[in-house]
C-alpha cells in the first residue's frame, strides 16, 4: 500500500470523523470523550495548524489523520502538539509512522522548533516504540495522568522533539 497526506478538505469529513472517533471510542489513547460530529469535526479539523489525512494511493482510502496546533502560546509559541490517529483494521503497516514524519515536517515548515506530546499513554507501546525510534526524548512519567474508559488511571509520559 502506498500511502500519500493530503491536507483535510470538508469532502473527507465523515471518514475523518470517523477515524478520530474509533480511537476516542476506545478511550486509552485522546483525552476526547465525546465524539465529533459532522459540524463539530470540520470546525475541529480546520481550526488546526494543519490537519494531514494518510490516504491509499490505490484507492483514495482514508486510513489515518494527524492534527498538528500549538502547544502554548507567545513565549512558547514555537512548540505545537500533534495527535496521530490510524483505522481499526491499518495498524502496524507504518502508517502512523509516515504521519508523525510528515507532521514533523509540516511543524517545521510552519514556523514551529519543538514538537512536544503532553500525554502519551503508558500501555500505548507502539506510540512509544515509534517515538523512541524517531527520536523522541521522554520527560518522565506522570502517574495516573491519564483516565482510561475503564475509570481506571494510567501514566503518561511526555516527549518532545526539536525540530
Amino acid at each position: 500500500m502506498r500511502i500519500i497526506i493530503e491536507s483535510y478538505d470538508r469532502l473527507n469529513i465523515k471518514e475523518a470523523i470517523a477515524i478520530w472517533n474509533e480511537v476516542v471510542e476506545e478511550g486509552v489513547a485522546f483525552p476526547q470523550k465525546e465524539p465529533l460530529t459532522e459540524e463539530s469535526g470540520h470546525a475541529f479539523f480546520t481550526e488546526q495548524s494543519f490537519t494531514g489525512l494518510a490516504v491509499d494511493e490505490s484507492n483514495g482510502e482514508i486510513v489515518g489523520l494527524y492534527i498538528l496546533h500549538p502547544n502554548n502560546v507567545g513565549r512558547c509559541g514555537h512548540i505545537c502538539n500533534a495527535s496521530y490517529a490510524v483505522k481499526g483494521g491499518f495498524r502496524g503497516q507504518h502508517i502512523g509512522e509516515k504521519l508523525v514524519i510528515h507532521c514533523m515536517e509540516k511543524a517545521k515548515e510552519l514556523g514551529y522548533g519543538i514538537l512536544q506530546f503532553n500525554a502519551v499513554v503508558k500501555s500505548n507501546e507502539s506510540a512509544l516504540r515509534l517515538y523512541k525510534k524517531l527520536g523522541f526524548v521522554q520527560l518522565g512519567t506522570i502517574p495516573g495522568g491519564f483516565l482510561m474508559k475503564d475509570g481506571t488511571f494510567e501514566d503518561i509520559i511526555p516527549h518532545y522533539h526539536l525540530l
